[in-house]
């Protein structure tokens, strides 16, 4: 598959690092911002029955359409490589994280046959910026931004980090730690992002700007002010929680296939036994307060856009990285985390320690995630619909109508495509000699204005595995399995919280799907996974 436009660059591209092309933007080449969440849950903003207040990603929404079934990876590092590419992680070289397990398609850096939107759009006359977080390669092996299109780009250097004092890059060199008092990696990424519009807005070409936040990913690090805003307000504990959520989900009318409240997890405790309400209130606090923050930043970007005049020119599109995360933290995992003032960082999830201060490292818990994903099962990692589920929003106020709400799926395979086409980019055949894999999505432009004649179905099989976890839907059916467990079958257009496995029911169509999901994996090179963190 070949996305071009009369605007195309040709069907090569250079080595990475090379200068753009110089050519003035043409006639209905918008501006893109693609906006990407970090561990934040379906249900964790307002347009997805959230009572945090989200009211700038909100406007995304109502100023553009509204997508209640896109896909991503279940992790950060594969869904950043797929969101970037428009391939599946194995073909990138990120089928798992940044680590090297020896394989080409788990080498833990993007290689050298797929190339990025930053890349292609470059070559068409773009210019590039990054505001935020990598991970698809570390500067010991020099897979960086400013490697792979982008020609400004500022952030933390790794994974995981503190929100008071990280590690960060700018271009294509680390800086090391900020120090001024009142340093806040949300408010510096949404500074950098509003500075790169700023300066590349005036220009004579348009422009790509990837804003990938590390908020709401743990540690729970916010300013105190925030963090008070939201205190008590979640005393009523994570089932009260789920159900507001479910019932504003409900009244929004975005869950016609889910009629009701899919029960507890079965490995969540009550709320009402839980006998540390105060933390667990000051944990969902925390949370809340890195989300608004979040939230404020987005408004920053979108008054820029305003600001410089370019807002209805630029497509606009917000999504996150994967489902909540229910991963504990242990009193090691803030290794090597500096606090503002000096003091030992306290790491781990024990009530004896108040998150929130540069001096605390910890994550909100199974619970809280579980109302995160509302009204969806499972979390990061695994492949079940809480997993892999993200609110899309997208806005282009030149061309896609306001207040649309579209129930298609989609998958992030789709996003380059759709970029691709609306740019006028052409993907490219080759990168630097070497053959590039052919686009695994197709572009959705004409679904979100609604003018697609009926081409897009609902009918073409998306994959995922990780950590051994898979999954395949297509049209109705979607197969499930965690690592070493059978498949499940769900008829997610009436079922989609997962809630009746049809698989005893309907074996041909479990074996119709697994034959279609073994084909995927041998065709993209999925390896077995091993107990423990290892692909064989």
């Amino acid at each position: 598959m070949q996305t071009t436009a009369a605007a195309a660059a040709g069907t090569a591209i250079g080595v990475a690092g090379s200068a753009p092309a110089s050519a003035a933007p043409t006639g209905g080449r918008p501006n893109v911002v693609l906006i990407l969440a970090d561990d934040m849950g379906f249900s964790d903003i307002g347009r997805f029955g959230s009572e945090i207040p989200t009211p700038n990603i909100d406007r995304i929404a109502a100023e553009g359409a509204t997508f209640t079934q896109f896909y991503n990876n279940a992790r950060c590092c594969p869904t950043r490589a797929s969101a970037l590419t428009g391939l599946y992680p194995t073909q990138t070289g990120v089928g798992y994280m940044t680590d090297d397990h020896g394989y080409p398609e788990y080498q833990g850096r993007l290689n050298d046959d797929c190339v990025t939107i930053a890349e292609v759009l470059r070559d068409a006359g773009y210019r590039t910026a990054m505001s935020g977080k990598w991970h698809v390669g570390t500067w010991q092996n020099g897979v960086t931004p400013h490697a792979r299109g982008f020609d400004r780009s500022y952030g933390p250097t790794g994974g995981k980090s503190s929100y008071f004092r990280p590690t960060l890059y700018r271009d294509a060199s680390p800086i090391g730690r900020p120090t001024e008092p009142d340093y806040y990696l949300t408010d510096a990424l949404a500074d950098d992002a509003v500075d790169a519009i700023h300066e590349l807005a005036g220009g004579d070409a348009p422009f790509f700007s990837y804003v990938a936040f590390t908020s709401p990913h743990w540690p729970l690090h916010a300013p105190e002010a925030d963090v008070e805003q939201f205190r008590g307000r979640y005393l009523g504990g994570w089932d009260a929680l789920r159900r507001s959520r479910f019932d504003r989900q409900r009244q929004l009318g975005l869950l016609s296939s889910v009629s009701e409240l899919p029960p507890r997890d079965p490995d969540a405790t009550i709320w009402d036994d839980d006998p540390n309400k105060s933390w667990q209130d000051r944990r969902m606090a925390v949370y809340a307060a890195q989300v608004h923050r979040m939230d404020i930043g987005v408004g920053r970007i979108l008054d820029a856009l305003e600001e410089t005049g370019v807002r209805d020119d630029t497509l606009v599109l917000f999504l996150s990285d994967n489902g909540g995360c229910a991963e504990v933290l242990g009193k090691n995992a803030g290794a090597g985390t500096v606090s503002v003032d000096g003091s030992p960082v306290r790491s781990g999830n024990n009530p004896t320690i108040w998150p929130g201060p540069s001096n605390t490292y910890a994550s909100y818990g199974l619970e809280w995630a579980h109302a995160s994903n509302t009204p969806f099962t499972r979390y990061k990692h695994y492949t079940d619909e809480g997993g892999i589920s993200t609110p899309l929003l997208a806005s282009w106020p030149a061309r896609v109508p306001a207040g649309r709400v579209v129930d298609k799926p989609l998958h992030l395979i789709d996003l380059a495509p759709t970029i691709f086409g609306a740019a006028g980019a052409t993907y490219p055949t080759t990168r630097a000699g070497r053959t590039v894999p052919p686009l695994e999505g197709r572009s959705f432009q004409a679904v979100a204005q609604g003018t697609d004649p009926g081409g897009w179905t609902n009918g073409r099989p998306v994959f995922w595995e990780h950590e051994g976890n898979r999954a395949i839907r297509k049209g109705r059916y979607k197969l499930v399995a965690r690592y070493d467990e059978p498949w499940r079958l769900y008829d997610v257009t009436r079922d989609r919280a997962e809630t009746r496995n049809l698989a005893d029911q309907r074996p041909e169509t479990v074996t119709e799907l697994d034959a279609e999901w073994q084909a995927w994996a041998a065709r993209v090179r999925v390896r077995q996974w091993k107990p423990g963190t290892q692909y064989a």
